[in-house]
């Protein structure tokens, strides 16, 4: 690959992201323009450009298959009544509202995909914001930080875990004993934040709780029935790829979107034309082109090359490796969406300890089923730790950021880049911070 073509992919990319930070234009324009330019220059052809989009179809189907299943159920207000529900619960109080979000958000993204569980609860944050009497837009930040940070609580919480945990054959149960403490602690920086990150909403109190709206659910036997569509599709989210015969999320997610369709137009509660006029197209779009322009680094050897700088970087002491790693992927991951930085860096990682002389050259086999040496394990999970929780630091460094960022927009109001960076970057901060206590106290005395 010819070196302008490296050179032209990479300033592409960056040019993406600071457009995108300066907020000069909107962010899937500025993703569209971006890919388009790696088209037009022939640094991939459209095919090249289709071909990555296509390995990541399990990702765009998924959130596709979602935000149809949310948009079908609109009609019967079951959002507007949960969120009052919440508010009653909550007794007003604005800082119990802040952790209850914490608390709903929490457990269902430690079995569920993050981005996920963003496009099932934040159609709750508008409507609850609204009868405290609040900005729903620090809420929905909140949410996303606590769902991207949850994702560490358990192997399949979050797919750079996933993929990672993976590479090194680490069971769940092992997981479980040697890195979901991080994960908590991850959550509880969060919670110790929360009186100075949202002082206004942390003071609020409703005084008459009798003056809530108070939302009646409409069409109820069609929610009962979209509700076990509901269960169904997160029961195979969790249990469906070890089924005799596999059922992968992305799969699960199209059929109850097709069964959501089918219930609402059948019921004559809303039209199939309504309901995919009402996707958030702009988001899928926006991956889309993210997709291609990591792909155009792919291509053009970037991340390959990029191996030889990660020697001179970590060295070879393992603490230090670790810490630099960790902070350095943590950084990355807030311009970079954590789940082609990993696939990315997986190889690189596993190539580096190899040419250290730290592990044998089989375990760059991509059968490897073997363990690692115990040695070298807290590198990567230095690198898990970095490419989740640096995912807070700023609006483009995680999918459910993305997510969270369209439904907003459905709802009237942009997230800022600045406001994101405002909330999202010192929380990550300190959450590197803790993941590397964690890290050093854990493993490396």
């Amino acid at each position: 690959m010819e070196h302008w073509q490296a050179m032209l992919a990479t300033v592409t990319f960056v040019s993406v992201i600071l457009l995108i930070m300066t907020e000069w234009i909107h962010l899937t324009i500025a993703a569209f323009l971006g890919a388009l330019v790696l088209v037009f220059t022939n640094v991939m052809t459209l095919t090249d450009a289709v071909g990555y989009i296509s390995k990541s179809y399990p990702t765009l189907a998924l959130f596709f298959g979602v935000m149809v299943m949310v948009r079908a159920f609109e009609p019967t207000r079951v959002f507007e009544y949960l969120a009052t529900q919440i508010v009653i619960l909550a007794r007003g109080r604005g800082n119990r509202l802040l952790l209850g979000v914490v608390a709903i958000t929490t457990p269902i993204c430690a079995v569920l995909p993050n981005a996920t569980t963003v496009m099932l609860l934040a159609p709750l944050i508008p409507p609850i914001a609204e009868e405290v009497g609040v900005d729903f837009v620090p809420l929905l930040i909140l949410m996303v930080l606590v769902a991207n940070s949850a994702g560490l609580l358990t192997l399949v919480g979050d797919p750079a875990t996933y993929i990672v945990g993976e590479a090194i054959n680490i069971s769940f149960i092992d997981y479980l004993w040697r890195l979901s403490l991080g994960g908590a602690l991850a959550i509880l920086t969060i919670v110790l934040m929360l009186p100075f990150l949202f002082p206004h909403i942390w003071r609020t109190r409703l005084s008459n709780l009798d003056q809530l709206p108070h939302p009646q659910i409409n069409h109820p036997r069609v929610l009962a029935i979209g509700l076990i569509i509901v269960v169904a599709v997160l029961l195979f989210f969790v249990v469906g790829e070890f089924m005799p015969i596999p059922i992968p999320p992305a799969a699960a997610a199209l059929m109850g979107a097709a069964l959501a369709m089918l219930l609402a137009h059948h019921s004559n509660i809303d039209t199939v034309n309504h309901i995919l006029r009402d996707v958030d197209w702009s988001t899928l779009l926006f991956f889309m082109c993210i997709f291609v322009l990591i792909g155009g680094l792919e291509k053009t050897g970037v991340i390959a090359s990029s191996s030889s700088w990660l020697a001179i970087v970590l060295g070879s002491n393992i603490v230090l490796g670790s810490i630099v790693l960790l902070v350095l992927t943590g950084l990355i991951s807030s311009v970079v969406p954590n789940i082609p930085l990993v696939v990315a860096m997986v190889p690189l990682l596993k190539q580096y300890i190899v040419n250290v002389g730290l592990a044998s050259p089989e375990v760059m086999n991509a059968n490897f089923e073997g363990t690692l040496p115990e040695t070298v394990l807290p590198l990567f999970y230095a690198m898990m730790f970095g490419a989740t929780l640096g995912g807070n630091g700023t609006l483009v460094g995680a999918s459910a950021n993305i997510v969270a960022a369209g439904i907003s927009e459905l709802h009237g109001k942009r997230i800022p880049f600045g406001l994101f960076l405002r909330y999202g970057f010192p929380v990550m901060l300190m959450q590197l911070l803790a993941a590397t206590l964690y890290l050093v106290i854990r493993f490396l005395i």
